[in-house]
């Protein structure tokens, strides 16, 4: 069997025991597998254009990156509701290839070409290369991103639930020193490459592994210094379930786009899920604590800077 038809039938196994345990509907909604919602979604983007002609060549580009399973659909969703966005998930053909962003020359040709305000990316295998997308695509409208996280446990929890072992499968490949070409070993620091290899992965849990990704992956928003640029926003998850709205209202702030009821209307307010820790390697632990701690002040002070200003 090929690699990648073994991939395929993974990813299928992986869905089905998802979709038995959480239901088959939300499986549907996540993986936008209902053509008849996916149908309604063109028609509206096709009427919002022949009613609002647009330029091609001044669409915004807007990436959404974090760490899988960190709320990024729910913030999908709620723009796809929009006919002012042309809406580029990770399973989309034109824009990605097994998940990952196709070329810069393509991607900026999309962007070039769209007849919307904004074009919505949601790369997160690519979220070690945001700063590159941000600074290096030639757009003629500056690019936003959004970065999305969420509370180590809930994260956890659900990664676990859709994808299994595969975290900790892939840190022992890093560590054991032939996952060097994967996407999660991509732009790691020293620092993080050698606390990846300081484990033993065969003693390690499932759970303890997807924090310790958990913690590499977020640890590049500080690392490649995105906390300091005003044209990246930190989006919590945990606080946009409390108050949907107020979050929601930050994130149409920083990309220009006026706010309204119905991108949030899917999203009922809510405490995060599970509060009971979960039991983890006492360094990991630790480790991820103090990040989570450091985000949430980050975050608090990316909801207080004024935005990037748009230009032309």
């Amino acid at each position: 069997m090929s690699s990648n038809i073994r991939r395929s039938w993974e990813r299928v196994r992986r869905h089905w025991r998802w979709g038995r345990r959480h239901g088959f509907r939300r499986l549907v909604e996540e993986d936008e597998l209902n053509p008849f919602a996916r149908a309604s979604n063109a028609y509206g983007r096709w009427r919002w254009r022949s009613k609002n002609p647009i330029a091609e060549g001044t669409a915004m580009p807007v990436y959404l990156v974090g760490a899988q399973r960190s709320g990024t659909n729910m913030l999908v969703r709620g723009f796809q509701t929009s006919p002012e966005f042309e809406v580029y998930n990770e399973n989309n053909r034109r824009a990605f290839s097994d998940f990952r962003l196709r070329s810069d020359e393509t991607i900026a040709e999309i962007i070039a070409r769209s007849r919307h305000r904004y074009v919505l990316f949601k790369p997160l295998i690519d979220s070690h290369r945001i700063d590159h997308l941000l600074d290096e695509l030639p757009v003629a409208t500056p690019g936003r991103a959004l970065w999305a996280y969420r509370n180590v446990d809930g994260r956890v929890r659900s990664a676990l639930a859709k994808f299994g072992d595969t975290n900790l499968r892939a840190l022992k490949d890093i560590a054991g020193g032939t996952g060097g070409g994967r996407w999660e070993a991509q732009r790691l620091s020293p620092e993080n490459l050698e606390l990846i290899r300081s484990f033993n992965y065969d003693a390690m849990d499932p759970a303890s592994g997807s924090a310790l990704f958990w913690f590499v992956r977020n640890s590049l928003f500080f690392e490649l210094k995105l906390n300091e640029r005003p044209d990246v926003l930190l989006v919590s998850y945990d606080s946009f379930v409390l108050d949907p709205d107020g979050n929601m209202r930050a994130v149409c702030e920083h990309i220009g786009f006026p706010w309204s009821p119905h991108l949030t209307a899917h999203v009922a307010p809510r405490a995060p899920g599970n509060p009971k820790p979960l039991v983890l390697k006492p360094e990991i632990r630790r480790l991820c604590n103090e990040l989570q701690d450091r985000l949430a002040a980050a975050e608090q002070a990316g909801r207080e800077r004024p935005p990037a200003r748009r230009k032309r």
